[in-house]
């Protein structure tokens, strides 16, 4: 059997492995072009998708990653362009040179006006949220560091208070030792501060214990972060109510570290979305406190005027919402700190 030049020079390849100075086949099967340059367009899992070649006469070729494309060994043909698109025909320069108010003689003889495909309009994709910088390194040195070990601090707290038995019975489980790698050991540290400042009035102390966690870095983990986020926010309410605004700047930035960790923008600006809407929409436990009071259920009322609580001082730290202002923040917080303390 004899073997054609044109099959004897003419391979199947797949996209995705087209390199530049490949001659391939164009789409309308007639013309060839040399790829200048090749950019892979990925989807939203990371995963290549798209093949953009660019061609050395002018014209980008997108192809599917796995389409198989012929490739031509060989020169390619003078004319490199890619067809224009089969209902809007190619004007000779006569007819260029004459416009003739939008109707332009058919290939049947007649003259009327000529279909063009309406062009596409790609619109502006939404701004990028702006990057959330961390505090620099003066900005957290005006967080003081700890007198003495974690279990110092915690003993210091206990002492002071010999009388409070929730501040002894966390003060005896994180005797045994602080380990800031345990999500149930960032707990306690957290539950002890709230409990200091909320039950206690004690702030100073309050402060000192959640300054263990409020320097630890942002590792991922939802779990251990819930604790270090409930301390940023308690710490950044203490120094606002004692006028130490610089300071609870500098929480109110750390408490914002997982806002920044995402480097895609379409990811980027759907996380924005999301937290927004959490910012907007808070879980503040109001059907779990009103059935508390009809059962006449005031501890269980307590636990939950507590989470509420922690979710005011957790939008506080974020400046608000869309939905609640600031003053009325400041209003409610004061409001449900007066409650649990009754």
């Amino acid at each position: 059997m004899t073997e054609s030049p044109a099959a004897r020079h003419h391979r199947e390849q797949q996209a995705g492995s087209l390199t530049t100075g490949t001659h391939i086949l164009l789409p309308d099967g007639h013309r060839t072009a040399e790829i200048d340059q090749v950019e892979l367009e990925r989807d939203d899992f990371g995963s290549p998708a798209l093949v953009l070649a660019s061609l050395s006469g002018g014209g980008t070729l997108r192809v599917a990653i796995g389409t198989m494309v012929t490739v031509v060994d060989g020169m390619p043909d003078d004319v490199t362009q890619l067809p224009l698109p089969a209902n809007l025909p190619e004007a000779t320069p006569l007819e260029a040179a004459a416009p003739n108010d939008g109707r332009q003689e058919q290939s049947g003889g007649g003259t009327g006006p000529i279909n063009v495909a309406p062009a596409v309009v790609v619109p502006p994709l939404p701004p990028v949220p702006p990057a959330v910088t961390g505090p620099g390194e003066e900005e957290l040195a005006l967080i003081p560091a700890p007198a003495g070990t974690p279990e110092s601090v915690v003993e210091a707290a206990a002492e002071a208070h010999p009388d409070a038995e929730g501040v002894l019975l966390l003060a005896d489980r994180l005797s045994k030792g602080v380990n800031f790698k345990s999500g149930s050991c960032l707990k306690d540290l957290s539950d002890l501060a709230h409990e200091l400042f909320i039950t206690l009035k004690d702030a100073d102390g309050a402060l000192a214990v959640a300054d263990l966690l409020t320097v630890l870095p942002y590792d991922g983990n939802p779990g251990r972060w819930t604790s270090v986020e409930a301390s940023l926010a308690l710490a950044s309410y203490i120094c606002r109510q004692d006028g130490q605004n610089a300071r609870a700047e500098v929480y109110e930035k750390l408490i914002r570290t997982p806002e920044n960790q995402e480097t895609d923008p379409f990811k980027a600006r759907m996380a924005a979305k999301v937290r927004q809407r959490s910012l907007n929409e808070p879980n503040l436990y109001d059907k779990e406190i009103f059935r508390s009071i009809d059962n006449s259920n005031h501890d269980a009322e307590r636990e939950w005027r507590l989470l509420r609580l922690e979710s005011l001082l957790f939008l506080r730290a974020h400046g608000g919402s869309e939905t609640i202002g600031m003053s009325e923040l400041e209003r409610r917080i004061s409001n449900e700190l007066e409650a649990v303390r009754s």
